[in-house]
């Protein structure tokens, strides 16, 4: 009757790794998350006591805050409680980083993506947990509108408008896809002819859209680099564009 869509069912052994990718990709995000939490906290419980931080690196941030509440007991006791609990989250990020670092360098399919410029770690393994398997895709055009990418449409008789993209699917590729064409656009990096297609895109609509545009673009083409199991070539990706 037309009325029912297939639905796409992983084998157990692939829907096994997908969600073991996904378990690690949270923890990370939770984790960093946490750890951005309690530096913003101390910043605003030293700027309470007119004491600013300023800007600082991961490395220095501690020795700044210690400097500040140097010789107030109270802010003293606070920081170092903070502190402690900062440098436990630091360290468990670092060990979630080098599990992720070990899968990728295991997975045919993340080491492929990574060809890609803009494209690291994180970013090609929240990718290859979403896809799955490629050929669930009837087309590769189909990527960008599954992750959110393409305008929402509205139309009623003579009504015919096109809003914002529509942010449906995975939000996390889609901020990863969003972040690597900001790398390659601002940023100077491999694949320029691909940069030069945005930057005429950026020219005619502005940065932000031209962004999304590279973001959809992106997705579509890692979904064809899977589904061939061909490395990024610039002048491909260009002319595809």
């Amino acid at each position: 009757m037309g009325t029912h869509r297939s639905k796409h069912e992983r084998s157990e052994a692939a829907a096994f790794i997908s969600q073991e990718l996904r378990a690690i990709l949270t923890a990370r995000k939770l984790v960093q998350n946490k750890r951005h939490d309690l530096e913003m906290s101390l910043r605003g419980i030293l700027r309470g006591f007119g004491l600013k931080v300023g800007q600082t690196t991961p490395r220095n941030f501690e020795t700044r805050v210690r400097e500040l509440a140097d010789g107030q007991p109270t802010l003293l006791v606070v920081a170092d409680a903070m502190l402690l609990a900062r440098a436990v989250l630091v360290e468990q990020l670092g060990k979630l980083q080098k599990r992720l670092v070990s899968l990728a360098r295991q997975d045919t399919r993340a080491r492929l993506l990574m060809s890609t410029p803009g494209v690291g770690v994180l970013f090609a393994l929240t990718y290859v947990a979403a896809i799955d398997d490629p050929a669930r895709f009837r087309s590769s055009k189909a990527v960008g509108a599954h992750f959110g990418l393409t305008p929402k449409k509205y139309q009623s008789g003579e009504t015919d408008v096109t809003g914002r993209i529509s942010k449906i699917g995975d939000a996390s590729v889609r901020t990863a896809l969003y972040e690597a064409a900001n790398v390659i656009l601002t940023r100077p990096v491999r694949g320029s002819l691909l940069k030069s297609w945005a930057m005429r895109v950026a020219k005619r609509t502005g940065m932000r859209k031209a962004k999304v545009a590279l973001a959809r673009k992106l997705a579509v083409i890692l979904h064809r680099m899977l589904a061939n199991g061909s490395a990024f070539v610039a002048g491909k990706a260009a002319a595809k564009a």
